[in-house]
């Protein structure tokens, strides 16, 4: 193992370990919510649930990745494979569902009453769950391909390899079927994406002009506080952003990967980095914007509950 094997698998190590921590903590945290509440927030079910899908990413393709990064080869079978990828996949599309709800549910909610968006504000709490459950239908159908295309590596020449992860490949059935199945993929993530950004743009919209509002509503100096709704509208947009970005670098480098004919190892494994940081960061961002996390922290820390001399 060379020194650039190692320090990208340590990337990838951290990135994991911390993602997988905050994602778990933010889990924790809303279970005692929900449990505290009976009365709880439908965006913090969302964030929930993203936060699981976050998890099922970073444990299945985030440590597959990392000990490919430091070498290892061979240490999944075909069924591990399957599972591994099909897993990782559903995880994948749940997450941009699940942003994409978020982003939506969001945009509903800060609208000003007289938007047609405002008359599905009551109705949209409600939906929460029958989308997530939804949403787990279509990406475990979508992604059942991966099932059958998914097998330990390849050496042979006879079968068409579609992606080699050099721990596992992916063999094309048929071009037909190849070609279906990509045009589904691309159609499901550019839908979401879409929407997501059109809901992020409209929060921004808003939100611009709540802030003149504001401005001509009050005097200089007298700043007023800051509504939850518009705490939580930009964590959305930030998470929004955050994920859009990054999603354009996937596609573009993955583009730029397929049609090279000859492949820089550096370049695919920081490719491979990249591919879950999503995952890794957002819990990050939701902490950081959540008032309620610095309640929490304060109240659990062992100097706020020492009694003043």
């Amino acid at each position: 193992m060379d020194a650039t094997q190692l320090s990208i698998g340590i990337v990838m190590l951290l990135q994991i370990c911390a993602g997988v921590l905050m994602n778990v903590f933010l889990l924790l945290f809303y279970i005692h919510m929900f449990s505290a509440s009976p009365k709880f927030s439908s965006s913090d079910l969302i964030l929930a649930h993203l936060a699981l899908a976050n998890v099922m990413i970073l444990l299945t393709f985030g440590i597959s990745e990392t000990l490919s990064a430091w070498g290892l080869r061979n240490f999944l079978d075909k069924y591990g494979c399957k599972i591994i990828f099909y897993l990782y996949r559903v995880a994948r599309g749940l997450a941009i569902c699940t942003t994409c709800l978020l982003s939506v549910f969001q945009a509903v909610t800060i609208s000003p009453g007289n938007s047609p968006w405002a008359m599905i504000k009551a109705k949209l709490s409600k939906s929460i769950i029958p989308s997530c459950v939804l949403f787990w239908i279509l990406n475990l159908l979508i992604d059942f391909d991966v099932l059958i295309n998914m097998t330990s590596p390849q050496n042979s020449s006879n079968v068409q390899i579609m992606l080699d992860f050099k721990y596992c490949s992916k063999v094309s059935i048929s071009a037909e079927t190849t070609l279906l199945i990509s045009i589904v993929f691309s159609l499901r993530d550019l839908f979401f994406v879409g929407l997501m950004s059109v809901a992020s743009g409209y929060m921004v919209f808003v939100l611009h002009r709540h802030h003149r509002l504001v401005q001509h509503l009050h005097r200089p100096g007298h700043s007023p506080g800051v509504m939850p709704e518009v705490t939580a509208a930009k964590r959305v947009i930030a998470l929004v952003t955050l994920y859009v970005l990054l999603y354009g670098r996937q596609t573009i480098m993955l583009s730029i990967l397929v049609n090279l004919k000859e492949k820089s190892s550096l370049l695919v494994k920081s490719h491979m980095v990249l591919s879950f940081t999503f995952s890794a960061i957002s819990p990050f961002l939701v902490i950081h914007s959540d008032r309620r996390m610095k309640m929490f922290w304060k109240r659990e820390s062992p100097v706020s509950n020492l009694d003043p001399p």
